[in-house]
């Protein structure tokens, strides 16, 4: 089954008065990279990994941004950078995904359902801009995609984020464990 409909088109932007989303480029290298330095102790709780480790580099970015863009190509993923209006700075990611092995089960009766995960610049929770971006993927999901089921998946281990879900009305649908360990709570 593929993951998104044959014959639809993924979104090409979305913007408001505090973001424009747009397809991750290979291009956005130098300014994905400062986002994801300047925000890698909040991205280790995020991801409950050591990403991006120490030692990471600008190279290792791209690498990262080429596979990112090859599968939003093929339409087997889409991510998607958060950058500022004017499109200079980025302040976070969205990754648009199959459901994980964990979560399929929220995927019954679904034909094209999707697992997000979001983050924002670490510098930018405190002024909302991370419930900014929850609200506006929840409505583009509703209006703009042919997902027939969304899911969002959140680190058990960054309480800020499960409660960003709760305050927005989400409900805990599932809490599951990956392979390598990690703990998860998905909002529906």
């Amino acid at each position: 089954m593929a993951f998104y409909p044959e014959g639809k088109t993924a979104p090409e932007e979305l913007r408001t008065d505090r973001i424009w989303l747009r397809p991750l480029r290979t291009t956005d290298v130098d300014m994905d990279y400062d986002a994801v330095m300047a925000s890698a102790e909040m991205l280790h709780l995020w991801g409950q990994h050591d990403w991006p480790r120490e030692g990471f580099t600008l190279a290792g970015n791209l690498a990262d941004l080429e596979w990112h863009e090859i599968e939003h190509k093929e339409r087997t993923a889409f991510t998607y950078t958060v950058v500022d209006p004017a499109g200079t700075r980025c302040l976070g990611c969205v990754y648009i995904v199959p459901l994980w092995e964990g979560e399929r089960a929220l995927g019954e009766g679904a034909a094209y359902p999707a697992d997000v995960a979001f983050w924002v610049r670490a510098s930018e929770v405190a002024a909302g801009l991370d419930a900014h971006l929850l609200a506006t993927l929840r409505d583009w999901f509703a209006k703009a995609w042919a997902f027939d089921r969304v899911v969002y998946r959140v680190s058990a281990q960054y309480a800020h984020h499960a409660g960003l879900f709760e305050a927005a009305g989400l409900s805990r649908r599932l809490n599951f464990v990956a392979k390598d360990g990690a703990r998860w709570f998905v909002f529906g």
